[in-house]
């Protein structure tokens, strides 16, 4: 089956660029300079992925990327942007983005981001529970002690990994290479970032903690 990718870059030549690549390696290939156009191809026919470019001219990239997240959540999008920082990458991902990628950037790179994105299986209808920590990745609501958790699609994610691993324990390799595919742009150090995120919103206002630190080694969660 041939999939179909959404090039959403208001640059033109980098917008040829990326469909000549796409298309020459077999993807179906759509493509917007502007964040309406794109939202109008996403309406008609939901893409397979997405690359997009948060400066675009008329709607901010960034507000594309939450909308279009809220509303497929499954979808995957990688963002293209020239800010390198590690605060720009756990903003990217904060506000729902699957991967992250610095301009200039490889091509070969940007193909094996894609298929691995793309390999990716939308997550398993299993509900999971642990002490009174409660996940369901299907309507991706989670909650403690019937108290309703508002996490971002990247701290979802972590927290589901971590889940389906109870009670085994994960390095920041480990991690990095299940969420962000080993991504060269993106250091260890966000993963502690993120596990910053999470253990204050499953952990901080209760007594017990299920989010444990295992010193030279990584992260587990247990009840």
């Amino acid at each position: 089956m041939v999939r179909n990718i959404l090039v959403i870059e208001d640059e033109k030549d980098l917008n040829r660029y990326l469909r000549e690549l796409l298309t020459d390696n077999g993807y179906s290939v759509q493509s917007a300079t502007k964040g309406t156009e794109a939202l109008e191809i996403i309406k008609k026919t939901e893409p397979d992925l997405i690359l997009l470019d948060l400066g675009l001219p008329d709607i901010d990239g960034e507000n594309i990327c939450r909308q279009i997240k809220k509303e497929h959540p499954d979808l995957p999008i990688i963002i293209l942007t020239a800010k390198d920082g590690v605060s720009n990458i756990v903003h990217g991902l904060d506000i729902g983005a699957d991967d992250y990628m610095t301009k200039p950037f490889d091509g070969d790179e940007l193909l094996a981001r894609i298929k691995a994105r793309l390999r990716k299986m939308p997550g398993s209808a299993t509900k999971f529970k642990i002490a009174d920590l409660e996940l369901n990745p299907i309507n991706h609501e989670v909650q403690r002690a019937n108290k309703p958790l508002r996490l971002t699609p990247q701290e979802f994610k972590l927290l589901h990994y971590l889940m389906v691993n109870k009670g085994r324990i994960l390095t920041r390799d480990m991690i990095l290479s299940r969420l962000w595919d080993s991504s060269p742009d993106i250091e260890t150090r966000v993963v502690d970032v993120y596990i910053g995120y999470l253990r204050k919103k499953i952990d901080a206002d209760f007594d017990k903690k299920l989010l444990c630190s295992v010193r030279g080694f990584g992260y587990m969660i247990k009840e």
